[in-house]
Order: structure tokens, then C-alpha cells, then sequence
């Protein structure tokens, strides 16, 4: 019914995040030119990353910003033939702030050539 490439990097993606080895599903699943943008810009953070390093810059920043407590992934969602989703739910801490935050977002991923090229994130609100 779906494409079998893109149910297969879909699939990747969500166990990765459930097993949080994001490095290897960057450096196999992600283009070169990989372009990360989220909902808002927030804690000096840019809103869109460029680029492997930027987003692996991103990820950095996350992990070292936040002490995550719990979450989830749901998912993917497949729109053939070459988009799907993931909704993620958090519960983490900003480690300056002390802040402790709880929330829900969709992940709508964008592929071509067997790679991801974009990267979308939508919050939830309210």
C-alpha cells in the first residue's frame, strides 16, 4: 500500500527517538542539506537549522538545555509518497531556568532520495 522505502526510514526515525541513538539515524537517514524548522524560535535557539551541523548543533543545545524525564513517540504516519510523521510528547526541565515543561508535538518529515530533507515541528498549544 505505501511505499516500502519510506515505511522503512519512518520506521527508523521512530525507533531511534524511542531508543534516543539519533546520532546514527543523522549521519544514514539525513541529507547533507537537511533543513530543520521549528514552530517558533525560543531560548536564543534559531528557528531553522541548515545543514547536517546545524541540526547536530541543535541537538547538542537540546541536551545539554534540557533534562528530559519522560516521553513518547507515536507513530509514523505515512503520507506516500514521500512525507510521514511522528507525534512526540515530552516532559523535560530547563536545566538554567528550572523550569519543567510538558508538551506534545508533530514531526512532519519530508524525504527525497532516500533521505530526509526536511524537518517540520508543529506544537501543540492550549
Amino acid at each position: 500500500m505505501f511505499n516500502e522505502d519510506l515505511l522503512k526510514l519512518a520506521n527508523a526515525v521512530v525507533a531511534a527517538n524511542r531508543s534516543g541513538e539519533l546520532e546514527s539515524l543523522i549521519a544514514e537517514h539525513y541529507s547533507a542539506d537537511i533543513v530543520s524548522v521549528e514552530a517558533a524560535e525560543g531560548d536564543g535557539a534559531p528557528r531553522t537549522a541548515e545543514g547536517l551541523e546545524a541540526l547536530k548543533a541543535k541537538h547538542d543545545w537540546w541536551n545539554t538545555a534540557m533534562e528530559m524525564h519522560g516521553g513518547e513517540v507515536e507513530g509514523p504516519f505515512l503520507y506516500d509518497p514521500d512525507k510521514f510523521a511522528v507525534r512526540y510528547t515530552m516532559d523535560a526541565t530547563n536545566r538554567q531556568t528550572g523550569e519543567r515543561m510538558q508538551g506534545a508535538e508533530i514531526g512532519l518529515y519530508t524525504v527525497s532520495g532516500g533521505k530526509i530533507v526536511r524537518e517540520e515541528f508543529f506544537w501543540a498549544v492550549g
